[in-house]
């Protein structure tokens, strides 16, 4: 059986842009994440549910207001993790994205695919991170203890479906 990854989705009307960061997060990430790709707003709303871990999110879309999918993003499920990748600097945009619950606020262009690797690895390692500080575990220890969870899970999974 095969381990669950996160559910990432990237929400943006520029389809090169999708495409391309699509691929660059599925070959920095493998099967750690499963990508799903929007070009508007209306679509991405359509399948986020509870089961959505993050939302790659552009401010501005044709028609549509980043500001107003990421409201109703964390209506339907709060939390998800929301980051807004714009190419707008206005920091008065940034702002109000975070009062809305984004995690970060991203400006396209050099270094910002680097950034939104970084802060994925952050949301990704998060239980390691919490478990370290919280209950003083080694990494390493924290580590072995969520993969050991995880297979429990699926095997436990597997044998309940063979019934």
């Amino acid at each position: 059986m095969e381990t669950q990854g996160l559910n990432l989705f990237i929400v943006d009307d520029n389809k090169l842009m999708v495409t391309d960061l699509k691929h660059y997060l599925q070959n920095k990430f493998g099967q750690s994440v499963r990508v799903s790709t929007f070009n508007d707003g209306k679509s991405c709303l359509e399948k986020v549910d509870k089961e959505t871990n993050i939302v790659i999110l552009d401010y501005f879309m044709e028609g549509e207001n980043g500001l107003e999918v990421l409201k109703s993003i964390k209506s339907i499920n709060p939390k998800t993790e929301v980051i807004m990748l714009s190419s707008n600097e206005d920091i008065g945009l940034a702002i109000e994205s975070f009062r809305n619950g984004a995690k970060d606020y991203i400006v396209k262009g050099s270094g910002s695919w680097s950034k939104l690797s970084k802060l994925l690895t952050m949301i990704i390692t998060e239980p390691i991170r919490l478990m370290v500080r919280e209950f003083g575990v080694s990494k390493f220890m924290a580590t072995f203890l969520l993969t050991f969870t995880t297979m429990g899970i699926i095997v436990y999974a597997a044998l309940q479906m063979m019934k």
